[in-house]
């Protein structure tokens, strides 16, 4: 199924890539127009790697390319779009300041006047032409003058990809694109790529959920430790044999996290406020306990982390915390510098934006939560920097060339396995996780599903939020559900099941609407329609929130 073909739109041939060691060799493959092309493998397998080398990111080792049957060797990102090849990259190409209009158009803004390109930015046609780029993707809500830097991060991918349907596309390559978007988002996606399809477009889809590839794909290629261990039609694949192409290895639906004992009270959580987003939430965890948190987008999970953490400042609330088999008792936590002297870390949802220095090396990634172990009078000692991040990078087995590597070089899973490495050496016993495994495919997850376990057994206490509940489910002890900022069920292993975790987290919005539409007594006063009580979730009805 390679070779040249002039119904291809894009062949490649051979293309192999070297760093400081092979991670690309002998890749060979053809997109057709109108179809989707699955990409998928573990993190490190090589697909953000061919990816870039399509959309003239980085140039390949060996190999050639034709594009529509001429020599394809773009020089550039900008000289791929400029042929036609278009990639939405997980790391978004956007500029803050900048409004979603100017991002959409930033080098193609119509002028006014007989001056040409020197001419003023018109106005009026660009919010125009914006307008029916957001529509496409079901952005017509938001006022295209809106600084990008103030949206959500879905709504930002949303903009990225509304940005690349503009002009002339003959092939687009979607790297994780749904890893942030909502339900009735993805749905808005698939469309667009339904009308691609029927345009001629040729699609790369990279992604690890697995579902999604059987809903879109045609055909799929799996990458397995930089080569092609499979190209071919994606209905033949069932999911078990994808997952074991993926990772040369069959992975079960169960996990054995060890025998662990589970100990005393290591986290207490009393009373915990910030109106209108996290409301009076009580729990506690105990040493060596895997606690789950679900519930819809929007319910207040990452915000009560973040309280917790002293990222944001609480209304009301406490945190208390046992350490190396002290009593429990109540500490201040007024920001993250509080939360990690006292043993707390939080790992976050967004490991690029907020957990990573992703120009920095491995070693200075490590070394940043324990300066105080590798430094010497105030000045950072590279021998022992690099030391400490060695020993991480062995316990955690993190794919790298070395310390010296920079982070940005690295996968998705072994970036996550970076983050988590700076917390362990740091030796904290209360490690909050959001959202651990979002981004990473399948075999990386269960690496780190055994990493939490073995943290556990260590008699660490872990608070794990996800918006996956097979998830939750398969690794966690308790799993608290969190509904319009309240904590509304808590459920042991051997008593939840997936409705019941579900209901709960339908629960709070539930009461809410019979709140808001109880007959008013004669002498009682009505709700105040502006109250935080009275707003929905994300402006969406709870359906579309939903991940699980």
């Amino acid at each position: 199924m390679t070779g040249s073909n002039d119904a291809n739109v894009l062949t490649v041939t051979g293309i192999g890539k070297t760093y400081v060691e092979p991670v690309l060799a002998d890749v060979s493959l053809e997109l057709v127009p109108g179809e989707v092309l699955a990409l998928t493998g573990e993190n490190g397998a090589g697909k953000s790697t061919l990816s870039k080398i399509v959309g003239g990111l980085t140039d390949p080792t060996t190999g050639t390319m034709t594009l529509a049957g001429r020599p394809y060797a773009p020089r550039s990102r900008s000289d791929a779009e400029t042929l036609g090849v278009r990639m939405v990259m997980q790391e978004l190409n956007l500029l803050p300041t900048l409004s979603v209009a100017e991002n959409l158009f930033l080098n193609r803004l119509p002028r006014t006047g007989a001056l040409g390109p020197l001419g003023w930015i018109d106005r009026k046609r660009l919010a125009e032409d914006a307008r029916h780029a957001m529509a496409q993707v079901g952005l017509d809500a938001i006022d295209p003058d809106t600084l990008v830097g103030s949206l959500g991060i879905g709504h930002q991918q949303m903009v990225e990809i509304a940005r690349n349907l503009i002009g002339d596309c003959r092939v687009l390559i979607l790297d994780e694109p749904t890893a942030m978007l909502t339900a009735r988002e993805v749905d808005l996606l698939f469309e667009q790529v339904e009308r691609l399809k029927a345009r001629g477009v040729a699609l790369v889809y990279i992604s690890h959920r697995l579902e999604e590839l059987r809903r879109i794909a045609e055909r799929a290629a799996v990458l397995r430790d930089g080569r092609l261990v499979h190209l071919g039609p994606m209905d033949e694949l069932t999911s078990d044999r994808l997952v074991t192409l993926m990772v040369g290895r069959e992975i079960g639906e169960r996990i054995d996290l060890g025998e662990r004992r589970i100990g005393g009270v290591a986290l207490k959580v009393e009373g915990m406020t910030r109106a209108p987003v996290v409301r009076d939430v009580s729990f506690d965890v105990r040493a060596g306990e895997i606690f789950g948190v679900s519930g819809l987008i929007g319910a207040g999970r990452t915000e009560l982390m973040r309280l917790i953490y002293g990222a944001d400042r609480a209304d009301a609330g406490t945190v208390s915390v046992a350490r190396n088999g002290q009593p429990l008792r109540r500490v201040t936590v007024q920001s993250p510098a509080d939360a990690v002297n006292e043993g707390i870390a939080l790992i976050t949802e967004d490991r690029k934006g907020e957990g990573l220095l992703l120009t920095l090396p491995i070693a200075a990634n490590v070394s940043l939560g324990n300066l105080g172990a590798v430094s010497r009078h105030g000045v950072v000692d590279a021998h022992r920097e690099a030391a400490l991040a060695q020993r991480q990078i062995e316990a955690m087995r993190i794919r790298t060339s070395g310390p010296a590597q920079a982070v940005s070089e690295l996968s998705g899973g072994n970036q996550q396995k970076v983050v988590i490495g700076r917390w362990l050496a740091r030796d904290c016993s209360v490690l909050l996780f959001d959202e651990p495994t979002r981004g990473i495919d399948v075999g990386a997850k269960f690496d780190i599903y055994g990493l939490m376990g073995a943290l556990a057994r260590e008699g660490r206490a872990l608070v794990v939020v996800s918006s996956d509940l097979r998830e939750l489910m398969l690794i966690c002890d308790r799993i608290g559900v969190m509904s319009a900022g309240r904590m509304t069920g808590m459920f042991e292993r051997d008593s939840w099941t997936q409705d019941a975790l579900l209901a709960a987290a339908f629960a709070g919005y539930a009461k809410r609407e019979a709140i808001l539409h109880e007959p008013i007594a004669p002498d009682a006063k009505a709700p105040d329609a502006k109250a935080p009580d009275a707003k929905a979730p994300d402006a969406k009805a709870p359906e579309d929130n939903l991940e699980h």
